[in-house]
């Protein structure tokens, strides 16, 4: 089934649509919904701010915290998945699957719902690449684990990962559409950890392993 119109730059209106639902699917921020349906604060205005598992952790509930990380992870997936299922009733191209994945990603660091107050992107980014592919998804996670338990330090970890999943994704396909969203999703991430690099560099990042509820920034 083919779109039934064009919006006036040339794309689909399907393509347009499906890419519409996973920014939305990705403005989903689990951090702040379980937070609320736990009744605690706001992860925005506490810790490093930032609304994502490891500042929810702070809180001492450990359960809304692998909650968060579970939905931003699936959030990501889900879109990917469901623009995947529908490729080829409704002629999604490959190009527009691989925006798919970038809108979903964009969504979580910019959520419409929530201000534009947004995370980093690391569980979202992870969900997203085990939709893409396993093996690519599997590469990753396992490249951030290597890094954390060697260096017990999360955003080292994430930034590594980050460096390398655009390299698994050209060693594993080539080059196409959905590696230069991989490699965008890549830079958006590195470029939300910026605060991080700076800390990192001064020596000053924390490490795993401390009191969850500790307030340093991460």
């Amino acid at each position: 089934m083919r779109a039934f119109a064009t919006i006036p730059c040339g794309v689909r209106l399907t393509d347009a649509l499906v890419i519409l639902a996973a920014y939305l699917i990705g403005s989903l921020s689990f951090a702040v919904i379980v937070s609320r349906a736990y009744g605690l604060p706001d992860p925005r205005s506490y810790g490093s701010g930032n609304p994502g598992a490891t500042n929810v952790l702070r809180t001492g509930r450990r359960q809304a915290a692998v909650l968060t990380l579970v939905g931003d992870a699936a959030k990501g997936g889900a879109a990917v998945l469901v623009a995947q299922a529908l490729a080829a009733r409704f002629d999604i191209g490959e190009p527009a699957v691989a925006a798919v994945a970038l809108a979903a990603f964009i969504g979580h660091l910019w959520p419409v719902f929530f201000g534009f107050q947004g995370g980093k992107g690391v569980a979202t980014a992870g969900g997203i690449l085990l939709a893409v592919d396993p093996w690519l998804g599997g590469g990753t996670v396992a490249t951030w684990l290597i890094f954390a338990l060697i260096f017990r330090i999360s955003s080292l970890a994430a930034l590594v990962a980050a460096v390398f999943a655009p390299c698994w994704y050209v060693w594993l396909f080539g080059i196409d559409a959905m590696a230069g969203a991989v490699l965008l999703i890549a830079l958006l991430l590195i470029w939300r950890h910026k605060a991080n690099i700076a800390r990192l560099l001064s020596g000053k990042e924390s490490r795993l392993g401390r009191g969850a509820n500790r307030p340093e920034k991460t």
